[in-house]
């Protein structure tokens, strides 16, 4: 008798369509993982997919046939000079967490954004989540900030914590070396 399925990523498909919305709906309604207020119904659904094809892709983690997870690369911003940054987003069934499909869902977006080219890969995490956190540690990004309270839902204020991965000039994953943060005194005072 074969054993369990393994749980794999692969690109999204329309098809996925309710599994992502109805995974999404529920952080929207229960949790500050993601800022938005409002469920997506169907069609936003939709068109959120047809958005993220080609080199701003969603991916889908499946356990037994059954799509627990879902993850994507957006534009970071929308200026051109951005253009080499993305932004990453993974969601899990609360059901189905602590099992790695997070970080299956991360690790391919970041292989994917060297694929494509990119030179940095951006997390932006409300403040508190330590799951998250780590999961993009283990995958190579490192602490770059804080946003402090810039968002409000629940009636709380919430930060955001900025992690970043840089991607090595070959489109690899391998992260390039930076140099050392250097301690530069404050102006005098009148400068």
């Amino acid at each position: 008798m074969p054993g369990p399925s393994p749980l794999f990523v692969r690109l999204a498909t329309p098809d996925d369509a309710e599994a992502i919305r109805a995974i999404y709906n529920r952080e929207v309604t229960g949790s500050t993982v993601t800022f938005d207020l409002r469920p997506r119904s169907i069609e936003e659904q939709r068109r959120w997919l047809d958005a993220h094809a080609g080199i701003h892709p969603a991916v889908v983690a499946v356990d037994g046939g059954r799509v627990v997870g879902f993850g994507s690369l957006s534009p970071y911003r929308d200026r051109p000079a951005y253009s080499t940054t993305v932004e990453d987003s993974v969601y899990v069934d609360a059901a189905c967490r602590g099992r790695g499909a997070g970080r299956l869902l991360l690790s391919e977006l970041v292989r994917l954004a060297g694929m494509h080219g990119f030179h940095t890969v951006v997390g932006r995490i409300v403040g508190g989540h330590e799951a998250s956190i780590a999961m993009h540690r283990g995958c190579g990004f490192d602490l770059v900030g804080t946003e402090r309270e810039v968002g409000r839902k629940f009636g709380r204020w919430l930060d955001v914590v900025v992690m970043q991965h840089l991607l090595g000039p070959d489109g690899t994953t391998a992260p390039v070396p930076r140099p050392p943060v250097l301690d530069v005194p404050d102006p005098p005072a009148g400068a």
